[in-house]
């Protein structure tokens, strides 16, 4: 067996894991947020519930960053496996702040979560780095 993968990529996976459980986390939350405020389905945003939306607004805009996220984490974890999924952790622990800032119905308090900015640019300049190497620019 060839092996083209560091094994320090582990910890990448497991951060690509990680965020699968956080995106989970926070679609049980809103599910629970549906329950507690009478929130039927298919409704995605409702009229009288406002704190109902900051639920499930955390979550809708987590899964519109989580594409990008698991791009950059898993390509530029490839070269640099430790430093990325140190980025990675750092992002997924920012999207919980984030989440529970935004249930307390005050939108401003989702930016405790801001330091997740860290970590995504983090995995940007690791993704950048990788290719520029395979470019052979570095």
């Amino acid at each position: 067996m060839v092996t083209v993968l560091s094994p320090h990529y582990g910890y990448v996976v497991l951060t690509a894991l990680y965020s699968w459980v956080m995106v989970a986390f926070l679609g049980v939350k809103v599910g629970q947020a549906r329950k507690k405020y009478g929130v039927k389905y298919p409704v995605m945003y409702d009229t009288k519930e406002p704190i109902f939306n900051c639920y499930q607004r955390a979550h809708q805009n987590t899964l519109e960053q989580v594409p990008h996220f698991l791009v950059f984490l898993l390509i530029g974890g490839i070269q640099h496996p430790i430093f990325s999924a140190v980025c990675g952790v750092i992002w997924v622990c920012s999207r919980f702040s984030y989440a529970y800032g935004y249930y307390t119905g005050d939108p401003e308090k989702r930016l405790n979560g801001v330091y997740g900015y860290v970590g995504l640019f983090g995995l940007l300049a690791s993704t950048i780095s990788f290719s520029l190497h395979l470019l052979q620019f570095l």
